[in-house]
């Protein structure tokens, strides 16, 4: 592929500022995973319904699976390892852990995620019910569990958070 077939990208991914030459329309998952080794973001449908590739671009929910990375311009993106810090769990991840909202792990980022936006979207002391929790993680599927763990997990973040 020939430079003028390339385009300059410079994000903020974690907090950390990275500049890429890339094909306008590679995934930002796959820059993600491949290219930085970002791996706890995982690929499931590729199609934007499971909920795996969820991280939060300018705070906003999105599946990387579903953004080119031309749209990155200037953007802030948290991935599931921009939670914890210095290898310590956040209050989110801890909750989950807690409460045993992870099975298998592959669904959990993308929980994680969701949780982190639905917490930052919430005014002050506000307690969401579980119709509520479920609503907001509707866009995140998971083949292991009946949810239970998972609500009582985000329930229990929302908790603490407020805490």
């Amino acid at each position: 592929m020939s430079k003028s077939q390339t385009v300059n990208i410079t994000c903020t991914i974690n907090e950390a500022q990275y500049s890429f030459e890339l094909p306008p329309l590679t995934r930002l998952i796959d820059v993600l995973r491949e290219d930085l080794q970002l791996t706890g973001t995982k690929e499931g449908c590729s199609e934007g319904e499971c909920g795996a590739c969820t991280v939060l671009i300018n705070g906003e929910l999105t599946n990387s699976c579903l953004v080119p990375i031309v749209q990155m311009d200037g953007a802030s993106i948290t991935t599931i390892e921009g939670l914890s810090q210095k290898g310590i769990l956040n209050k989110i991840q801890q909750s989950f852990w807690e409460r045993g909202g992870a099975q298998c792990g592959f669904c959990t980022p993308g929980m994680l995620m969701s949780t982190t936006s639905l917490i930052n979207n919430l005014s002050t002391d506000e307690i969401p019910s579980e119709e509520y929790i479920r609503e907001w993680l509707s866009g995140n599927l998971c083949r292991c569990t009946g949810y239970s763990k998972i609500i009582e997990s985000v329930s229990l973040a929302c908790e603490v958070n407020n805490g």
